[in-house]
């Protein structure tokens, strides 16, 4: 290995056997009850909660550890209200001749269309970008590595993290989304790549069927 400077690792915590599956289960059971939904609540959510799971985010994997990511938390209604309009506007666009009939045939069984009012009922909406430049020091110039893959990590995270705290979410991405960097005050070189739409769930808020239907192992993993 290459020299270079290094603390030891003090924090990682070894589990016995028997205790690392009993985690690793607990874990799934959790995540078995995460739910992408579309009717949520107008409940607030403290921004703090908020600010935590951003910074759980914060700890995702990354190229060069540029850390190649920027969230925009939108809690304004008035940002909210903005935001609705504009998606919606690409949202109309897609469902009225940009996407293909496979596609949308692809989205029927989930009930999307292009009216979007959750928008503007969740508590928060966050902008997810992912910078192609910038480096550690955030100087906008210096290049960043892997970023699609940091990112997508990063989202993972924040997903978890939130679903964690007891919320419920929405991956939405209106294409094309770059109406957000002028909506969250952020430069060019930072690609929009989702809206995370986080709150509490409405009280008839419904899970289509067709996303229970979950591939098994055997379909997404093999053992070699």
């Amino acid at each position: 290995m290459q020299d270079h400077d290094s603390v030891p690792l003090s924090d990682f915590e070894e589990l016995p056997p028997e205790q690392m599956l009993a985690e690793a289960r607990a874990f799934l059971e959790r995540m078995k009850t995460r739910h992408s939904i579309r009717q949520f609540s107008d409940k607030p959510v403290a921004r703090e909660v908020i600010e935590a799971a951003i910074l759980a985010a914060g700890r995702a994997p990354n190229g060069a550890n540029h850390q190649p990511w920027f969230f925009s938390a939108i809690g304004s209604a008035e940002k909210k209200k903005t935001l609705r309009e504009m998606a919606e506007k690409e949202e109309r666009a897609f469902y009225e001749g940009r996407a293909s009939d496979e596609w949308l045939d692809a989205l029927s069984d989930l009930g999307t269309d292009a009216d979007k009012p959750y928008l503007e009922t969740a508590p928060w909406i966050i902008a997810v970008f992912g910078q192609r430049k910038g480096g550690m020091d955030d100087d906008g110039e210096t290049q960043n590595y892997y970023v699609p893959e940091s990112v997508g990590i990063a989202m993972g995270f924040l997903i978890a993290s939130l679903h964690h705290a007891g919320l419920a979410m929405l991956t939405h991405t209106p294409k094309p989304m770059s109406f957000l960097n002028d909506l969250c005050g952020r430069p060019k070189n930072e690609k929009p790549y989702l809206l995370l739409v986080v709150g509490y769930p409405a009280e008839d808020a419904t899970v289509p069927t067709h996303a229970l239907k979950k591939k098994p192992l055997d379909r997404i993993a093999s053992f070699i």
